[in-house]
């Protein structure tokens, strides 16, 4: 991700990010399935309403680094990681993450009761591979932008002590029990916390964040 560094990285990615959608639609609808083509329809609508909500979440991150460039966004952590400041849309972009890869307790465009296995459920071999292997890069895409953008990259809020790979099981224990606890959403709860809860919310702190740092003069 570091290989080549661009300056509008952050926007490369979420252009790349948004290709999956096609990808799923086109997957769901040439399957000739009614199940294959409701599922890819739930993906599709699910993966474009929670990349508005992560999109403004990474707005207010612009707006504190002063720059789309992945590496400088890392560097402007040196004091302090961004999921401390911004936690309120840390959460969010985390949920939305959650919504935007298809996990647990967003993984309706897979509900095995109503969909059998969703969009994919006529392909076998690799084309079911193929889809799986695109599903799995897309939440490693993730997992590096939450890092870069509010875990502080590779930078450690303190100095690093051998000590602190003793706590590193609980934020695994931590996933697990999201998914044994969680209920699964209905499709309408689904679309009204994205629409109606998450894309306000994120849209309103990111003009906070920016008129915060204008009346203090640290966006110059």
């Amino acid at each position: 991700m570091f290989f080549t560094e661009l300056n509008i990285g952050i926007l490369y990615l979420l252009a790349i990010s948004s290709l999956g959608v096609y990808g799923v639609i086109i997957g769901g609808w040439s399957s000739n399935s009614k199940y294959s083509f409701l599922g890819a329809l739930r993906s599709t609508a699910q993966m474009i309403s929670y990349e508005l909500t992560i999109g403004f979440s990474i707005l207010s991150v612009i707006v504190c680094a002063k720059s789309l460039n992945l590496i400088s966004i890392v560097l402007a952590q040196k004091t302090v990681w961004y999921c401390f400041p911004l936690f309120p849309i840390f959460l969010i972009f985390f949920i939305s993450c959650l919504a935007e890869t298809n996990r647990h307790p967003f993984d309706l465009p897979e509900a095995e009761a109503e969909l059998v296995s969703g969009y994919n459920v006529e392909y076998s071999a690799m084309g079911f591979a193929l889809f799986f292997l695109g599903e799995y890069a897309n939440m490693l895409l993730m997992s590096s932008l939450t890092t870069i953008l509010f875990l502080g990259g590779w930078l450690a809020p303190f100095p690093f002590s051998i000590k602190f790979i003793n706590f590193l099981p609980g934020s695994f224990w931590f996933s697990i029990k999201a998914r044994a606890v969680l209920p699964r959403y209905r499709y309408d709860q689904l679309m009204r916390l994205g629409w109606k809860v998450f894309l306000p919310f994120t849209l309103s702190w990111f003009l906070y964040t920016a008129s915060f740092l204008i009346s203090f003069n640290w966006l110059v």
